[in-house]
């Protein structure tokens, strides 16, 4: 029997809620499987241990998370505590030591749920986006001089390299071919940022001579954002910059029905380090603590993180316990406009999960 090791991370806010019941829910399907077992340990870093010790993780802590098969993270931000503090101090701390260099997020319209674009369903959008998650206009270099003054200048440089950009090409060409349309959209602004984006779209086109049964195209990323609201079924795998994408699949959650049943992956494909997954929402302090969140996001993660560490049996078995969770619009938590608390939802999950026979 296979063993792995999660190193569980709930951070802030509704964090701590639904990777909780993400714990619990996938404790009940190892069991179900009973082929391999999962051991959690939990870290209790983020802005509460900031607000103790000055810092958002110990100094110590990739050291301690290298060791570990996966990192399930919850969510991170807190009002009293300064975004680019908790952002940088956690999630991106985690996230690019471990060259974590492919985020990947899946959306589609689950059973049950309604999306707000009229007559559009799961057959019209099933997508992937593909975001370079290690450089590009979060790679955090640049400055501000002159603090205070009138002249006060503030840089804050955006970097594409040749290796970053031909790595995260030729995942998203491989994720794309392994999809049954084979067609891949790389999203661009090359017509106003004539440096490194027109060196992103000619390795896309170096990249894409490798793969001649995936049909690809390029669209402008303002334009993108029409694409996906008005021909939604045009798309299917979409590869973007850090900043476009992290805005992208926003939107793209929101189109599937809320921002809660949103997963993410932030995978470093050669697994020289463990990889990390997570629900797409922030940490809502306006619902913590109501038992309202929707643990939905958490659980799509999962599915991610079993499929990463090689177990597809259980990852298809808890998509289909969320699928049939999701098709009961008695048990849609407030964002998807009902009444279910997380509770309810996860033990549903759990039920179903207990109840698959397939």
């Amino acid at each position: 029997m296979k063993d792995y090791r999660i190193a569980s991370i709930p951070g802030d806010g509704i964090g701590k809620e639904v990777i909780s019941a993400g714990v619990e829910v996938l404790h009940a399907l190892a069991e179900r499987e009973g082929t391999f077992r999962l051991s959690f340990e939990a870290f209790d870093w983020g802005s509460d241990y900031y607000k103790r010790h000055g810092i958002m993780m110990p100094e110590d802590g990739l050291e301690t998370l290298k060791p570990f098969d996966a990192i399930y993270f919850g969510a991170v931000g807190a009002p009293d505590v300064p975004d680019h503090i908790t952002l940088w101090g956690l999630r991106l701390a985690i996230c690019q030591p471990f060259d974590q260099y492919a985020n990947v997020r899946p959306t589609r319209i689950l059973p049950g749920i309604e999306g707000p674009l009229r007559n559009v369903g799961s057959k019209d959008l099933d997508w992937v986006i593909v975001r370079e998650n290690s450089e590009g206009e979060y790679a955090g270099q640049g400055g501000r001089s002159h603090r205070g003054l009138p002249e006060e200048v503030a840089t804050e440089v955006t970097i594409f390299t040749r290796a970053g950009v031909t790595r995260i090409m030729r995942f998203a060409f491989e994720l794309a071919r392994s999809r049954p349309r084979k067609l891949l959209t790389v999203v661009t602004k090359s017509n106003a940022q004539r440096h490194g984006m027109v060196m992103w779209d000619e390795i896309a086109a170096e990249v894409a001579a490798d793969y001649p049964d995936v049909t690809w195209d390029k669209m402008l990323v303002d334009a993108m954002t029409m694409r996906m609201t008005l021909k939604p079924w045009t798309l299917d795998t979409i590869v973007a910059t850090n900043l476009q994408a992290d805005i992208l699949s926003d939107l793209a959650a929101a189109l599937a029905g809320s921002l809660g049943i949103a997963p993410t992956a932030n995978l470093n494909p050669e697994r020289r380090f463990p990889s990390m997954f997570e629900p797409i929402h922030g940490s809502a302090f306006d619902i913590t603590g109501k038992g309202i969140a929707n643990p939905i996001g958490t659980f799509w993660s999962a599915t991610m993180m079993l499929e990463h560490l090689g177990e597809k049996a259980a990852a298809d078995r808890l998509m289909r316990a969320i699928e049939r969770v999701t098709a009961d619009q008695g048990l849609h938590t407030p964002d998807l406009g009902g009444a279910a608390t997380t509770r309810q939802v996860t033990d549903a999950v759990i039920a179903a999960i207990l109840a698959d026979n397939e």
